[in-house]
């Protein structure tokens, strides 16, 4: 059953408020319209992109939460962290991310994004990386998202020293791990 324009966009409201990390593809779906009909809904509604969503969540949530380094200095979105525990981040693949000739990310964007998260989910003011290993398992393209998750393993306050461990996905499949000896003050 088809739901009218002035109902649906209540809902819409409601599912954004909800959950901000929506696709308009998943609300498409959701409500048996159109992908542009729920951009124009949102445009009509005032509510921004997904992409301005997240960056919005994330800098309310966690802009006094970071003590590492400055939220606008994180690769990627944040959107989920525990200090000294875990942390995830969201990186979307453009056009400046990626080789012109093969439309392949470049490895830099990917280690950026897993380092910057490595730093940012130390509860510390200060927070370097001292050494890191790293594997690419599989080569990222334009238009993909990449979601990091970083994972503290160790804390060793008498050495100043912590592990993070990083592991970032495309879907459910797995193109980036790093391991990262964490220096902190």
């Amino acid at each position: 059953m088809r739901i009218n324009k002035k109902e649906r966009q209540q809902l819409l409201i409601e599912t954004i408020k909800q959950n901000p990390f929506v696709t308009d593809e998943e609300l498409a779906e959701k409500y048996s319209v159109s992908v542009q009909t729920i951009r124009l809904d949102r445009l009509e509604l005032s509510i921004p992109e997904l992409r301005e969503r997240i960056k919005s969540v994330a800098e309310k949530k966690f802009s006094d939460e970071i003590r590492a380094l400055p939220l606008d200095e994180i690769i990627g979105e944040v959107i989920d962290l525990n200090l000294d525990d875990n942390a995830i981040s969201i990186l979307d693949i453009k056009k400046e991310h990626v080789f012109k000739r093969n439309g392949i990310a470049r490895g830099h964007h990917l280690f950026a994004q897993a380092n910057s998260l490595a730093v940012a989910v130390m509860n510390d003011e200060l927070a370097l990386t001292a050494k890191a290993s790293i594997l690419f398992t599989r080569s990222v393209k334009e238009n993909e998202r990449v979601v990091a998750k970083a994972k503290v393993k160790s804390v060793d306050h008498t050495n100043d020293r912590s592990v993070v461990e990083v592991r970032s996905y495309v879907g459910n499949e797995l193109v980036f791990k790093g391991e990262f000896d964490m220096y902190r003050s």
